[in-house]
C-alpha cells in the first residue's frame, strides 16, 4: 500500500502548483460534478464586454440591444455588490466613516460643544458642516455605506442559502473517472472482493463522520459542511449585528437626572435635566416608572497610596413600575443598575447638598432648600449657586432678587493652610464660602438658565459700610449677615447627598451582543473547518485481482488531507490487506525452504539499485 502524493504514471512527486493545475484541468474536463461545489462562493466575473451583441437594424433592433445591455450590466453591477470584495470594502469604509462620529462633537449628543467648536473654528466648522461630520450616523454618505453593506450581505447570503440546502439534501457526488489525478492519492491490489472492499470502506467513513454511499463502484463520501454553516452563520450575524445597530440608534433614548436624598423622580421628558433620544423614538415608548433616593452611602480609602478612592458607592432608592405598582427596594451600584422593562438605571455621579436657610431683613424665611452643588475634583470640592427668585423684599420694601456664588469642601484643610479646596471626600469638616448680590437674576426674560452658574450681569454685590465685598466661610450651623439690614443666610447643619443617575433604554443591544459572539464562532468555524471529499473505488483488475483507489479533494490544498487519507486508507487496508505479486511469494516459499538463498530481486528494483 502506498500513500502519496505522487503520479502513479510517473513515479515523480506533485509539486504544489502541478497539483493546482491537476485540479483545475480535472474540475472542467475529468473531476465534473465530483469537483464542484464545494463552496456556495459565488464565482467571481470580470468586467464584461457588450451584453447587446449584434444589434439588428431598424427601430426593434436598437431597443432588443438596449434591453440586453441594461439587463446585462444591471446583472454584472449586482453580482459586484455581492461579491465578498466588495462587501469587505464596503465593511471598511463603513469602520473609517465612524472615525469622525468618535473624535468630532455630535449634534445628537451634546448641541454645545458642536455650537463651541464653530465659533471657535469658522471655516473648519462650516466645511465639517457641509460634508455632515456633526451628524455622522444620520449622514447621506454613511446611511448610503451602511445600506449598500446590507444589500451585498443579504444578497450574497440568500442564494449561498438555498444553494448550501440543496448540497445537504443532496448527495456526495460520484467518483471521477481518473482518481490519480487528484492531490491526495493511495492504491493498492488486494485479495478480497471489490464489494466487500466497498462496504468496509463505507461503514469506516460512515465512523469518521462522512456522509458516504455506494455510487457504481465506488464509494463517495464528503465531510465538513459545518465550515460553510459558519461561513453562512458569520454573514447572517453581521445582518443581525447592522439591524440591531440601527434599531438602536433610530429607537434610542437616554437622559441624566440628579436627585437630592428624599426627592423622586418620574419617568418622562420633563423631569430630565438633559434628554437625548432617536430619530424615531416617541414618549410613549418610555417605560412608565418612578423611584425615590432614600439614602446615598459613599465610604473611601483613608490611608494608603488609594487614599480618597471609593469602597462603597451605592444608592439605596425604592421605585414602582406603573402608574399603581407596588412599591419595591432596591440599591444601585455603579455597573449594578436597575433594570424595568427596557430601560436600565445607572448611577453615574455624587455631590453633597448643603441646605440653607435666606431670611429677609424682618427674619422671615424666604427661602429654605438642599442646595446641590457640583464637584470640580476627585476630594469633591464643589462649586454652585443659591438662587432666591420670588418672596424677598430689601429693607426699603421693593421687591429683588438674590444670588449667593457658593464653594462648598466636605473636608476643609483649616484656616490659614490653603485655598478653599478639600483634603478629602467624605464628610470630615464641612465648610460652606459664600458671598452675595442683589437685584434681577435675568431668569424673568425666559431665556434658560445654568443652575449651578450665577448670572451677575444685572446684579450688584453685597458690600459693608467701609466698600469690602461681602464675603464668609461657614461652618454647618453658622450664619452670614447681609449689610443694611438686607437679611441673613445660615448654612443649616443637615447636610444632604445627592446622586446622578442616567435612565438609557436601548432596544436592540441584546442582539447585537447575540450576533456579535455568532460571528465570531461563525468565524472560527470558517477558518478552521476544512470541507473535503473521499472516494474509495474497488474494482476488479485485468488479472482478476481488486484494485483499491483511494483519493481525496478539498476546497484549498492543505497538509491535513493527505495525512486524513492515509489514516482512511490504513483502516480500510486492515479490512482489504495487500495481495503479495506471485514472484514476490514464490521468493518468500524458497526462503521458508532454504534460509541461506538470497531471496530474487525484480528487475525493476535490481535496475534502481
Amino acid at each position: 500500500m502506498s500513500t502519496t502524493d505522487t503520479d502513479p504514471g510517473t513515479g515523480r512527486t506533485k509539486d504544489p502548483a502541478t497539483a493546482k493545475r491537476h485540479i483545475g484541468v480535472s474540475a472542467d474536463g475529468e473531476l465534473g460534478e465530483a469537483g464542484s461545489q464545494l463552496s456556495t462562493a459565488p464565482v467571481d466575473t470580470a468586467v464584461p464586454g457588450s451584453f447587446g451583441g449584434s444589434r439588428a437594424p431598424g427601430a426593434l433592433g436598437w431597443l432588443t440591444w438596449t434591453g440586453r445591455e441594461v439587463v446585462g450590466w444591471a446583472r454584472w453591477f449586482w453580482r459586484q455588490l455581492t461579491s465578498m470584495r466588495v462587501a469587505l470594502i464596503l465593511l471598511f469604509l463603513l469602520s473609517l466613516g465612524a472615525i469622525p462620529g468618535s473624535l468630532i462633537p455630535q449634534s445628537g449628543t451634546d448641541a454645545q460643544k458642536v455650537a463651541a467648536f464653530k465659533d471657535a473654528h469658522s471655516i473648519l466648522g462650516s466645511v465639517y458642516d457641509k460634508l455632515g461630520l456633526f451628524h455622522v450616523y444620520s449622514s447621506v454618505w454613511f446611511s448610503a455605506i451602511y445600506i449598500l453593506l446590507f444589500v451585498s450581505l443579504i444578497g450574497c447570503i440568500v442564494p449561498r442559502t438555498w444553494q448550501f440546502v440543496g448540497q445537504l439534501r443532496g448527495r456526495p457526488p460520484g467518483a471521477p473517472k481518473r482518481l490519480n489525478r487528484l492531490p491526495a492519492y493511495a492504491t493498492w491490489r488486494t485479495g478480497a472482493e471489490p464489494e466487500q472492499v466497498r462496504e468496509a470502506a463505507l461503514k469506516i467513513l460512515k465512523q469518521r463522520r462522512f456522509r458516504a454511499h455506494i455510487e457504481k463502484d465506488a464509494v463517495a463520501a464528503e465531510k465538513g459542511y459545518l465550515r460553510e454553516t459558519g461561513n453562512l452563520l458569520f454573514h447572517i450575524a453581521l445582518i443581525v449585528m447592522l439591524v440591531a445597530f440601527a434599531w438602536g440608534q433610530l429607537f434610542k433614548s437616554e437622559g441624566n437626572k440628579l436627585i437630592v436624598e428624599g426627592d423622586g423622580f418620574s419617568n418622562t421628558i420633563s423631569q430630565y435635566d438633559d434628554f437625548k433620544s432617536g430619530n424615531l423614538f416617541s414618549t410613549d415608548d418610555l417605560t412608565p416608572f418612578s423611584f425615590n433616593l432614600k439614602k446615598f452611602t459613599g465610604t473611601y480609602e483613608r490611608t494608603g497610596p488609594n487614599k480618597g478612592t471609593p469602597r462603597t458607592y451605592q444608592a439605596d432608592i425604592s421605585y414602582s413600575i406603573g402608574a399603581y405598582g407596588k412599591e419595591k427596594k432596591t440599591t444601585v451600584k455603579v455597573n449594578e443598575p436597575l433594570k424595568i422593562g427596557d430601560s436600565k438605571v445607572y448611577l453615574t455621579a455624587h455631590g453633597y447638598a448643603p441646605v440653607v436657610t435666606v431670611r429677609d431683613g424682618k427674619g422671615n424665611v424666604v427661602y429654605h432648600d438642599a442646595v446641590p452643588m457640583l464637584p470640580l475634583d476627585s476630594n469633591v470640592t464643589s462649586q454652585g449657586a443659591i438662587k432666591v427668585m420670588d418672596g424677598y423684599k430689601n429693607a426699603q420694601g421693593t421687591s429683588e432678587q438674590l444670588g449667593f456664588s457658593a464653594f462648598f469642601v466636605p473636608t476643609f484643610a483649616g484656616a490659614g493652610k490653603g485655598d478653599m479646596f478639600s483634603q478629602f471626600p467624605a464628610l470630615d469638616f464641612p465648610v460652606l464660602a459664600l458671598s452675595g448680590f442683589h437685584g434681577s437674576l435675568g431668569v424673568d426674560a425666559g431665556i434658560p438658565q445654568n443652575v449651578y452658574q450665577l448670572d451677575t450681569s444685572k446684579m450688584k454685590q453685597f458690600k459693608d459700610a467701609k466698600g469690602k465685598i461681602v464675603k464668609a466661610r461657614l461652618l454647618p450651623g453658622e450664619t452670614m449677615k447681609l449689610p443694611n439690614g438686607a437679611g441673613s443666610i445660615t448654612f443649616d447643619k443637615g447636610i444632604k447627598e445627592w446622586a446622578n443617575f442616567q435612565v438609557t433604554q436601548q432596544p436592540g443591544s441584546d442582539w447585537a451582543l447575540v450576533g456579535a459572539f455568532t460571528a465570531i464562532f461563525g468565524l472560527a468555524g470558517s477558518l478552521f473547518i476544512q470541507r473535503r471529499r473521499v472516494w474509495v473505488r474497488a474494482s476488479t483488475g485485468t488479472d482478476g485481482v481488486t484494485v483499491v483507489e483511494m483519493a481525496g479533494l478539498g476546497r484549498s490544498e492543505s497538509a491535513k488531507l493527505p495525512e486524513e487519507l492515509g489514516d482512511l486508507a490504513a483502516l480500510v487496508h486492515e479490512q482489504a490487506p495487500t495481495k503479495p505479486d506471485t514472484d514476490e511469494a514464490e521468493a518468500a516459499a524458497a526462503v521458508e525452504t532454504d534460509p541461506d538463498a538470497e531471496p530474487s530481486v525484480p528487475a525493476a528494483e535490481e535496475v534502481e539499485k
